[in-house]
């Protein structure tokens, strides 16, 4: 395995500053925040390390040749919008710009696009699963013919009254997943697994590494800490509002021994990507570079 770190928590550094930066402090990877130019709808949200609009094979070359230089690979290009969201310009927006990240990593040599399913908050998984069948074949049929996997995520997208009360994201538990591969049962359609999401909904996340072994194509090392005064005054019908804490590894509730031995028992031998959403270290860059920090020692032992 190697470490890793999602840029997205660096919006004010250049995709150079952010290489030399991890290079220097021992990480092996990144993966790197593709979103459009455009002013960020929520946290971490809206950063652009590298702009896949109108990406040359040239620009990719210097690209790949920047991190070849600090030895750091690619673990993935990521992008986490709505696909399958009401408004139909906004997802028609949305699919078309991931359609260029998939175009993008094609040139960039990089074999996952990491994104979410979306979801339509109002409606019921039986309605979104019928409008993932609709929109989500021809994206993956769209990845197979460029050679790329898409790793979905499984956040939930439940943070706040704007998205209850399903969620922004379908993706998020081994029931829903089984019926996404019915409907897409293709190889290059899997999962970007994150253990914090497991945590909040209460999922054994050893149990679906073991479970979805051949799905899993990317990982997302962040953590989540139950708040359980939180629990006792909104309750579990709150969907976490109130008492789910996203933390960085080492501070929260995923016991991180077992989950990466679950993961070399497996036999998965990629990416793990430090996502950094831990308000407790943000506010400047040297918080937000403290915080990454933390959390390679946490997970260092573990992964070589």
């Amino acid at each position: 395995m190697k470490l890793g770190l999602f840029t997205a928590a660096l919006p004010g550094l250049s995709l150079e500053e952010v290489a030399r930066w991890a290079a220097e402090n021992g990480f092996e990877s990144l993966e790197i925040a593709c979103w459009p130019y455009e002013k960020a709808s929520r946290r971490y949200a809206g950063v652009t390390h590298i702009n896949v609009d109108g990406l040359t094979v040239a620009k990719a070359k210097e690209i790949r040749a920047m991190l070849d230089n600090y030895g750091l690979d690619i673990s993935s290009v990521g992008y986490y919008p709505n696909p399958l969201q009401p408004d139909l310009e906004a997802r028609h927006y949305e699919i078309e710009h991931l359609k260029k990240l998939i175009e993008a990593a094609e040139l960039l040599d990089v074999p996952v696009v990491g994104t979410f399913t979306g979801r339509d908050k109002a409606q019921t998984i039986e309605a979104n699963l019928e409008e993932f069948a609709k929109v989500w074949p021809p994206i993956v049929k769209f990845a197979a013919e460029h050679g790329r996997k898409i790793a979905i995520e499984n956040c939930p997208m439940l943070f706040s009254n704007d998205e209850w009360p399903g969620g922004n994201n379908l993706a998020r538990s081994p029931d829903i997943w089984r019926k996404l591969w019915e409907i897409i049962p293709d190889d290059n359609f899997g999962l970007n697994l994150d253990p914090s999401h497991l945590i909040l909904q209460m999922i054994d996340y050893e149990r679906v590494v073991h479970e979805f072994k051949d799905r899993i194509f990317h990982v997302h090392a962040k953590d989540l800490m139950i708040d359980w005064e939180g629990v006792y005054q909104h309750g579990v019908f709150s969907s976490g509002m109130g008492w789910q804490v996203p933390r960085l590894p080492g501070f929260g509730d995923v016991k991180w021994n077992r989950f990466i031995g679950a993961l070399y028992a497996v036999g998965y031998n990629s990416y793990v990507s430090i996502e950094h959403e831990d308000r407790a270290f943000e506010g400047s860059e040297t918080l937000v570079k403290q915080g990454f920090l933390i959390a390679r020692d946490v997970l260092r032992p573990y992964i070589h």
